[in-house]
């Protein structure tokens, strides 16, 4: 299932990628090469700060190891006692270098499809507000789970977010990959972890942070649409 998806996402991503080179080969033609140089260089490298700052935390906090993550990590009793931090840190946290690589490159792709629907700034909310929701489901929900790790509910979040932005497109790939991950939710929830996930991950596989990233996806995209409404009525109005 997930080599499904991820297969239709590039096939997705190359057909975007092809749609927006037809535009800019149009409108280079009118702009000065090094002007057009120096203007696609900055909002390139505003567009990618985000992942490349996760990337950069997830990682440097790899590197310091199992006593780090014992610091970090989503702990019942431990935030029940006051430590609140780690209902944020646990997702950046990981149980180990292929679990750590196998969100890593989910960021890169959920990234790639849908970034453009959003500025950083909001995809930082969607990730700060879906951590703290999900955290706060498995404390509430799940209570028999005492520690969880990993950037996965976060990306299902993410994913939510912008594959519902991008269907108001109107895209058959967008209707097709919101169907594979309802699917891929229900199996979860039904039957457990997808074949090999936790073999991969070196550990338990917490389904449900997915179900409740999901969820906090969904809650959010209605939050922005919500704001975004009422903006539009207020400049109507003004």
């Amino acid at each position: 299932m997930c080599r499904v998806l991820y297969i239709i996402g590039i096939l997705a991503e190359f057909t975007k990628y092809r749609d927006s080179q037809k535009e800019n080969e149009v409108s280079s033609l009118m702009v000065n090469p090094r002007a057009r140089k120096e203007s696609k260089l900055k909002p390139v490298v505003k567009r990618h700060l985000l992942p490349v700052t996760i990337v950069f935390f997830v990682t440097f906090i790899g590197l310091f190891g199992s006593d780090v993550t014992l610091w970090l990590r989503f702990d019942r009793n431990a935030i029940l006692s006051g430590e609140i931090w780690r209902v944020l840190t646990g997702h950046l946290a990981h149980l180990s270098w292929p679990h750590l690589l196998m969100n890593l490159l989910g960021l890169a792709l959920v990234w790639a499809l849908f970034d453009r629907h959003l500025p950083t700034k909001r995809w930082l909310h969607v990730m700060v507000f879906g951590g703290f929701g999900i955290s706060l489901l498995l404390l509430v929900v799940d209570s028999h789970l005492l520690y969880y790790v990993g950037l996965s509910g976060v990306l299902h979040a993410m994913f939510i977010v912008g594959c519902l932005y991008d269907l108001r497109s109107g895209r058959w790939d967008s209707k097709l990959l919101l169907v594979l991950f309802i699917v891929k939710l229900l199996w979860e929830q039904l039957v457990g972890p997808l074949p090999g996930s936790e073999k991969t991950a070196g550990g338990n596989i917490v389904v449900d942070a997915h179900l409740f990233g999901a969820l906090m996806g969904l809650i959010t995209y209605i939050i922005f649409r919500r704001g975004d409404n009422r903006s539009i009525v207020a400049t109507t109005h003004s």
